[in-house]
């Protein structure tokens, strides 16, 4: 009994000191917004929130096209999501459930891309993009980003354990086809796994700087990441300005993650009372 309490209050420490280390970034972003740039360089640090927040979030608005950049990256992590969720899980399902001739080999090479960088990528996609007539859209951010690697493999290795086989079976003998099968059984099922790849990739989609700051390129639609890196120029380096748009960008992100990660606990949750 002793050491089962010892465990509880050591368990409980551990979490607790988890959980002021997981906020204390969040909490020095706050410190530095609310503040001004000879605050943040003062020593030793101020440790306490300032009175300059609203200024410095009026200072975002006034120097870069905050609402406009805001709805494109929004419309850009929306659609990117919706795109992978639909497109990642169909194809995972496919190759988890189904064999057809090539399809390890297929699969081998969609895992061969994962040894590939991003920046190697960029290249031939903006000439692909070029020849599209798609650079200075957001076009060419969706459409490149619609489907995945590491979502399908994610997808894949959670459908070949959580979707037994059997249920299929009994699906195919009521007469649902693919699609039916895929809409009525396989998403209902891999619903958590869904869920942490939407906020994976909202968050992917959300913070990119490389890819939007190459193909929009002489465009007046920028999105959020690329209007504050014009906060940070090169004779003038306002921080706590910068550090106020860095705080009011994380906000959308924190509420997309809280939502996720309940939506996340709870069909894990339910899954397991099911089993």
């Amino acid at each position: 009994m002793i050491w089962t309490r010892r465990g509880r209050v050591i368990t409980y420490l551990a979490m607790t000191a988890g959980a002021v280390i997981v906020a204390f970034p969040y909490y020095w972003l706050t410190v530095m917004a609310s503040n001004t740039t000879s605050d943040i360089y003062a020593s030793p640090p101020r440790l306490t929130f300032g009175g300059q927040l609203v200024h410095n979030i009026s200072q975002v608005f006034a120097k870069v096209d905050f609402f406009g950049s805001l709805l494109n990256t929004v419309l850009v992590a929306v659609a990117t999501t919706v795109l992978v969720l639909f497109f990642d899980s169909l194809a995972a399902f496919t190759f988890a459930k189904y064999r057809f001739p090539g399809s390890s080999v297929l699969f081998g090479v969609l895992l061969a891309t994962f040894v590939v960088p991003t920046q190697l990528a960029a290249i031939p996609q903006f000439a692909i993009m070029a020849d599209l007539g798609w650079v200075g859209s957001l076009k060419a951010l969706v459409i490149p980003a619609a489907a995945n690697a590491f979502g399908i493999f994610w997808m894949r290795q959670y459908c070949q354990g959580a979707l037994p086989d059997e249920l299929l079976e009994a699906a195919r003998m009521d007469g649902c086809g693919f699609f039916r099968t895929y809409l009525r059984i396989a998403l209902p099922v891999l619903r958590p796994a869904l869920a942490f790849l939407g906020i994976f990739t909202f968050v992917t989609a959300w913070n990119d700087y490389l890819w939007p700051l190459v193909v929009l390129i002489d465009s007046n639609q920028v999105t959020l990441q690329v209007a504050l890196a014009q906060l940070n120029t090169v004779y003038v380096k306002d921080y706590s300005v910068v550090m106020a748009g860095t705080l009011v960008a994380v906000v959308p992100l924190l509420v997309v993650f809280l939502f996720g990660a309940r939506h996340f606990v709870r069909n894990i949750a339910a899954g397991a009372l099911k089993g």
